[in-house]
């Protein structure tokens, strides 16, 4: 437990002042829901910490260097795989870039980019059931290039292999996107 307990206190830390898309909901509840959507699969501890550190390295001033020195080789690897290399690029090339990537990404990276997309959807669902429709235009891009990357990468993070949260995440986005 004590790896889990120092990145959710490193991963707060970074994220500090950073809040969920247009929301006032501190930024660190979206890691640290991915790392307990982890553990309760039973992923083992290393797995855990770097699905609270996933989005640290794309979005804080902490470096993989960081998270190697601080976490080891291991957990640095699937931040690296769970971040995006260039955000200079347009939103489609990013989203294609990342589809592409994750079709033959190592297992471990694609189950906690997989308990991330689970998070973004339900916290999208549950947005909607709050305050309809109009969650849409919180994201850079609306509902269909939404659907048509979530579809994408549903299909990509279960191309080499299958794993139980895939089943989760596929009922999610159906749950999301096929509302009448």
């Amino acid at each position: 437990m004590e790896l889990i307990d120092k990145a959710l206190q490193i991963a707060s830390l970074a994220h500090e002042g950073q809040y969920r898309k247009n929301t006032k909901i501190p930024y660190i509840a979206h890691p640290a829901a991915v790392g307990m959507i982890l553990q309760k699969a039973g992923y083992r501890d290393e797995m855990v910490a770097a699905g609270v550190l996933h989005d640290t390295v794309e979005d804080t001033d902490l470096t993989l260097a960081d998270i190697e020195r601080d976490f080891g080789k291991a957990v640095a690897k699937i931040v690296e795989g769970c971040s995006e290399p260039d955000k200079s690029l347009s939103w489609e090339e990013r989203k294609e870039q990342t589809i592409e990537y994750l079709r033959t990404a190592p297992e471990e990276i694609r189950i906690v980019a997989c308990a991330d997309k689970l998070h973004n959807v339900r916290s999208i669902r549950q947005d909607i059931e709050h305050s309809g429709e109009e969650v849409w235009t919180r994201f850079k891009r609306g509902k269909e290039q939404q659907e048509w990357y979530y579809k994408n990468v549903l299909k990509s993070l279960g191309y080499t292999s299958k794993f139980a949260l895939l089943a989760e995440l596929e009922k999610e986005i159906n749950l999301l996107f096929l509302r009448v």
